[in-house]
């Protein structure tokens, strides 16, 4: 087995076939797929179920993965470790991020990671979930995660950032025809735009009305985020944002209040407890002093 080899069944998995992986690393595609051929034939297993609409991974595929991208991150470490990669003078940093905390308070971090060091590429995935970003983490695709993390994290660091308020934010309107704190059910006056279930936010909002004995009604479901301010502010409803984006729905027109008892999340910065690349682990020392 050889680097080329994994870095061929990953290419696979990621752009989704043969043809597509040969393209991305720029090599012919009978090279590539004989290649492939020949690891299987090492590994004394198939990685892949060849169909007409494409491939996927076998078992022994999935289990090959996750150790796949791990050999080739380090395989990059190990690279980086060398000469000027040892200054971070260039390099790649993958991380990943609840949508609702890029804004703040990734952007600030990343702000400052680029000014100390220029040379290196920041790259920013978005997970599907919370869930979803630990697998991201756990499977080698991104080094480092800013979440809701909450829990056992088998395999992973916790860098605790503190808690992050949620505010209601409700459309341009008189200030004194609501209270000035919302309790959880007050709530239900209103027509929410919200994301959907087992989105973070969302989740939390509705542990709180649940524990309030309350119901609300989400009359605007979306995935679309940067749409949420602008249906606010439309009048199509209301909704909950962490204190930094509410701050801003806040000084383009909308009304913000915060929830008696406070609605809260803690947020946590989480990684790999052990290869992380140089650019990673500048990352996490600099997150680590901000506290």
């Amino acid at each position: 087995m050889d680097l080329r080899q994994v870095e061929f069944v990953v290419a696979v998995v990621d752009h989704g076939g043969f043809t597509k992986a040969a393209a991305a690393l720029h090599v012919a595609q009978p090279s590539l797929s004989q290649s492939v051929r020949r690891l299987e034939a090492e590994l004394g297993s198939p990685l892949f179920t060849r169909h007409a609409r494409g491939v996927l991974l076998t078992g022994a595929g999935e289990a090959f993965l996750g150790p796949a991208r791990r050999l080739l991150r380090d395989a990059r470490a190990t690279r980086e470790a060398v000469g000027e990669h040892t200054l971070l003078m260039t390099g790649t940093l993958d991380l990943v991020a609840l949508p609702t905390l890029v804004a703040d308070p990734l952007v600030g971090f990343v702000g400052s990671f680029r000014e100390r060091h220029p040379g290196v590429t920041v790259r920013i995935a978005e997970p599907g979930d919370a869930r979803q970003l630990l697998d991201m983490l756990r499977d080698g695709r991104c080094e480092v995660g800013l979440t809701e993390a909450a829990g056992a994290l088998d395999g992973l660091a916790r860098v605790p950032l503190g808690r992050q308020r949620l505010l209601a934010v409700l459309p341009p309107g008189p200030e004194d025809d609501i209270p000035q704190r919302l309790a959880p059910e007050d709530l239900g006056r209103h027509a929410l735009i919200m994301t959907p279930a087992g989105t973070s936010t969302r989740d939390r909002v509705d542990d709180a009305l649940v524990a309030a004995g309350a119901h609300a009604v989400v009359r605007v479901e979306t995935r679309q985020r940067e749409a949420i301010v602008p249906l606010v502010l439309a009048g199509a409803g209301a909704t909950v944002l962490p204190e930094p984006l509410a701050n801003d729905a806040a000084r383009r027109g909308a009304r913000v209040r915060p929830f008696r008892p406070a609605l809260a999340r803690t947020i946590s910065l989480v990684h790999p407890v052990d290869g992380l690349s140089p650019a990673a682990t500048a990352f996490v020392k600099l997150v680590e002093s901000t506290r």
